[in-house]
C-alpha cells in the first residue's frame, strides 16, 4: 500500500455527490485498504456554494467554473456527477480526457449519446472511462458483463431498468389503483420527478439499455435505435387482467443481437408470476444476461439513491486507484460492430392487447375480423363492463405470431368509432 492518495475532483454536489463524499468519509479506511492507496477529493463544484448539503466541503477547494476542474493539476481524476447528455457535463468530460485524466460518471444520457467517442479518447490516452453508476445504481451489473461474463457470448440482455416505472406499477398491482394517482404519490415521495417524462415514458431505461447493449453484445452504442415506449397508457384494469392470467406488468428493457442485426426496445410487457422479474417490486432495479456457458445472470439491487450510486461511483474510484483501466466497453472501441438496427415486424411472440369500445352490437366483430384480415391467432378474448362514459374494456391475448401481423390489424382499427382512444399492446415475455 503507498501514502500518495488517488486525488479526486467532484463536479455535481446533488444527491449521489453528497453520497460520495459521506462514503468515503465512513469507509474512507477500509477503501484505501481495498484500494491500496488513499482517495481522496480535492476540489469539488456545483452551482450554489451555500447549499445545506449535511456534509463539510468547507475542506475541499471550491471551484466555480465546472470546467476548469479538468485543467487542475492537483487532481487525477474527474467525477461528473452534473448529468445531461450534453452541455457543462460532455463539455467537463471532453476537457477531462483531453487534459490526460481519467473520467467517473452516472451519466447515463451522455455515456448513451457519446460513450463512443469518450471511449475513443480514453483508450487513446491510456486512461480510464468508468461508469458502473450509470446502469442500476450500486447493481455491479456493468462490471458483471464487461468482466464476470467477459468469457461468453451473451445473446440477450433484458431487465427492469428504472426505479420509478416499476414503483408504480407494483403499487397499482398492490393496491388496485390508476396510474395517476400512484403516480402523484411517487412525486410526493421523491421516486418520480415534478415532470416525470423522463422516466414513465421509457427515456431513461432506453438510455441504460443502449449501455447494456454495447457491453454485452460488442457494438457501438446505439440509442437512437432503441424503440422505447412507457407506462402513461396502463390502467389498473390490465394490470388486473394480467393478474388473472397468471402475469405481472414490467417495463422492461430488452436486447437482442443476430443475424438479423441488433434489437433494443424499451416497452410495457406482461411477464409470468413465476418468472425472477415478476417479483422485483418497489423501485427495484433487475437486470437478466443469458450466456452461452454460464447460462442465466441475474442481477438486483437499488437503481437509485445517494447510497447505492455513491457506491457504485467509489468502486470505479477503486479500479483507477488500483491501475485497473481496460477498455470501457469490454473491448477496444475500434473492435465494437456496428450492427443494423433488427426489424421488430419480424419477431415472434404473443401479445396482450386492450381497447376501450363502444358499449354497441358489432364491435367485438369489427375487432375480430381485423385480426383475422391480418392473420392474427387469438388465444383468448375478455370483455369487462360498462365504464362510467360508457366505453367497455377488451381484452385480447394472441396466439405466438410475427408482430407484423399485430400492427397490421391495429392498423386496419385506426380511425375506428367504435374505438374510444388508442389500443394498449403490451408483449409477453
Amino acid at each position: 500500500m503507498t501514502d500518495q492518495p488517488l486525488r479526486v475532483a467532484l463536479a455535481g454536489l446533488g444527491t449521489v455527490g453528497a453520497g460520495v463524499i459521506r462514503l468515503l468519509d465512513t469507509n474512507g479506511e477500509l477503501i484505501a485498504r481495498r484500494a491500496g492507496r488513499p482517495i481522496e477529493i480535492v476540489a469539488v463544484s456545483a452551482r450554489d456554494r451555500t447549499k445545506d448539503r449535511g456534509v463539510d466541503i468547507g475542506r475541499f477547494a471550491w471551484v466555480d467554473d465546472t470546467g476548469s476542474l479538468a485543467g487542475r493539476d492537483d487532481a487525477d481524476v474527474v467525477v461528473e456527477l452534473i448529468g445531461g447528455a450534453d452541455g457543462p457535463a460532455l463539455a467537463l468530460a471532453r476537457a477531462t480526457l483531453a487534459a490526460g485524466k481519467s473520467l467517473v460518471t452516472a451519466n447515463k444520457a451522455m455515456i448513451a449519446h457519446h460513450g463512443f467517442e469518450l471511449a475513443t479518447a480514453a483508450e487513446g490516452g491510456d486512461l480510464a472511462l468508468k461508469f458502473e453508476a450509470a446502469v442500476a445504481g450500486g447493481v455491479p451489473v456493468i462490471k458483471g458483463l464487461r468482466e464476470g461474463a467477459a468469457a461468453n457470448r451473451l445473446d440477450r440482455v433484458y431487465g427492469i431498468l428504472n426505479g420509478t416505472c416499476n414503483f408504480i406499477l407494483s403499487k397499482m398491482e398492490a393496491e388496485g389503483r390508476d396510474f395517476a394517482d400512484v403516480l402523484a404519490e411517487a412525486q410526493a415521495l421523491g421516486f418520480a420527478e415534478a415532470d416525470p417524462s423522463f422516466d414513465i415514458d421509457g427515456v431513461d431505461a432506453a438510455h441504460k439499455l443502449a449501455i447494456l447493449a454495447s457491453l454485452a453484445f460488442g457494438t457501438a452504442p446505439a440509442f437512437e435505435a432503441v424503440a422505447t415506449g412507457g407506462i402513461r397508457p396502463i390502467l389498473a384494469a390490465d394490470i388486473a387482467e394480467a393478474a388473472a392470467m397468471g402475469y405481472r406488468v414490467r417495463l422492461l428493457g430488452v436486447a437482442e443481437a443476430g443475424a438479423s442485426g441488433l434489437f433494443q426496445r424499451v416497452h410495457p410487457h406482461l411477464v409470468p408470476a413465476d418468472h425472477p422479474l415478476a417479483h422485483v417490486t418497489g423501485a427495484i432495479n433487475a437486470v437478466v444476461a443469458e450466456g452461452n456457458f454460464v447460462g442465466r445472470l441475474l442481477f438486483q439491487g437499488a437503481g437509485a439513491g445517494d447510497g447505492p450510486t455513491a457506491s457504485a461511483v467509489v468502486a470505479d474510484l477503486i479500479d483507477i486507484a488500483r491501475g485497473e483501466f481496460g477498455p470501457p466497453y469490454a473491448m477496444p472501441a475500434a473492435s465494437l460492430s456496428q450492427l443494423d438496427p433488427a426489424d421488430s415486424g419480424d419477431r415472434r411472440g404473443r401479445a396482450y392487447l386492450r381497447f376501450m369500445v363502444a358499449d354497441r352490437v358489432g364491435v367485438l366483430a369489427e375487432i375480430a375480423a381485423a385480426m383475422r384480415d391480418a392473420g392474427v391467432s387469438i388465444e383468448r378474448l375478455m370483455q369487462r363492463g360498462a365504464n362510467p362514459d360508457g366505453s367497455v374494456l377488451v381484452a385480447i391475448v394472441t396466439h405466438e405470431g410475427p408482430e407484423c401481423a399485430v400492427a397490421h390489424a391495429l392498423e386496419k382499427l385506426r380511425g375506428s368509432s367504435s374505438l374510444a382512444g388508442d389500443p394498449l399492446w403490451m408483449h409477453i415475455l
